[in-house]
C-alpha cells in the first residue's frame, strides 16, 4: 500500500500544511505552476518519491529538471501526469489520444484551479486535479489530494480544504 499526496499551482507558495497532510505519504506528485525550486525543494523533502510536471508558468530551470508530460507505474497502478490536461469530455488536444495509447489507470492534471476527481468510464481512467494550493488566482478554496494504491487498485482517495487565510495569512511566497 501507498499513500500518494497530490498538488498542483503553488505558484511559488508555500503552506506549512503541507507537511501536515502529506506527512504519511510515501509520493507527491505536482501537477505543474510549481513556481520555484524552493517550493519543489521542500515538497521533495518530505516523501521518498517527489515526481512533477512543468507547467505553464514554469520557468527555466524547472524545465531543465522536469518534463511536461509523465508517465510512470507505482504500486501497480500506470499514472499520466501533465499541466493542462482537462477532464472527460473536454481533454486538451492531444490528451486523449495520449491516454488511448498510455492506458493508464489514473490521469493527473492541474492548470484550471479547479478541484475534478471524475473517472472516465470510456477510457477506464480516473482523472484528478488537486486544484490549487497556491494562492495565485481567483479560487478561494484551495485544495489537494491523497490516493491511496495498492496492489493495482486505488484504494482511497480523500479531498483536502485548506481553509481561507486570506487574513491570517499562514505561508508564505517562495524565492
Amino acid at each position: 500500500m501507498k499513500k500518494i499526496g497530490i498538488i498542483s499551482d503553488t505558484h511559488s507558495y508555500w503552506d506549512p500544511r503541507y507537511v501536515e497532510h502529506f506527512k504519511d505519504c510515501d509520493e507527491i506528485w505536482h501537477a505543474g505552476d510549481i513556481g520555484n525550486e524552493q517550493v519543489a525543494l521542500r515538497l521533495a523533502q518530505l516523501v521518498p518519491t517527489f515526481r512533477a510536471v512543468y507547467g505553464n508558468a514554469d520557468g527555466g530551470l524547472l524545465r531543465r529538471d522536469y518534463k511536461a508530460l509523465e508517465i510512470f507505474e507505482t504500486e501497480g497502478v500506470k499514472v499520466v501526469m501533465t499541466h493542462i490536461g482537462g477532464y472527460p469530455g473536454r481533454y486538451a488536444p492531444g490528451i486523449k489520444s495520449r491516454l488511448e495509447l498510455s492506458r493508464p489507470k489514473i490521469f493527473v492534471c492541474g492548470h484550471s484551479h479547479i478541484l475534478k476527481v471524475i473517472p472516465d468510464r470510456q477510457l477506464g481512467v480516473l482523472t484528478i486535479n488537486p486544484g490549487a494550493a497556491g494562492k495565485q488566482g481567483w479560487q478561494r478554496v484551495r485544495t489537494l489530494v491523497t490516493l491511496e494504491l495498492d496492489a493495482g487498485n486505488i484504494a482511497g482517495c480523500q479531498v483536502i480544504e485548506l481553509a481561507d487565510d486570506r487574513d491570517h495569512p499562514l505561508g508564505e511566497i517562495l524565492g
